[in-house]
């Protein structure tokens, strides 16, 4: 229930126990200021999609799949790995 500032974030982080899984997500413009933030502060997930943010740039409407590639391509290339949905079953304890 913050604003989505890079400073917030940071604090937040900072609070939580050393060992704490925690993930993002930023709505509207804050969306890709906590995606890189959370990606470089080492979160466990990050949360896209149409329900945060509808845009995928400045008046270019977004689709699921353009905002989750991007978060993908980001990640990557900051070297971590992407749960595939198997993973994603496992990590949550979800049967198939």
């Amino acid at each position: 229930g913050m604003d989505g500032t890079v400073e917030n974030l940071a604090f937040l982080k900072n609070m939580l126990p050393e060992d704490a899984t925690w993930s993002c997500t930023g709505i509207g413009k804050c969306h890709i200021p906590m995606l890189l933030t959370s990606i470089a502060l080492g979160a466990d997930g990050v949360r896209v999609g149409l329900e945060d943010n509808i845009y995928y740039s400045k008046g270019v409407l977004a689709t699921n799949e353009m905002l989750v590639k991007r978060a993908v391509r980001i990640a990557t290339d900051c070297g971590r790995t992407i749960a595939t949905a198997e993973d994603a079953r496992e990590i949550f304890g979800l049967k198939r």
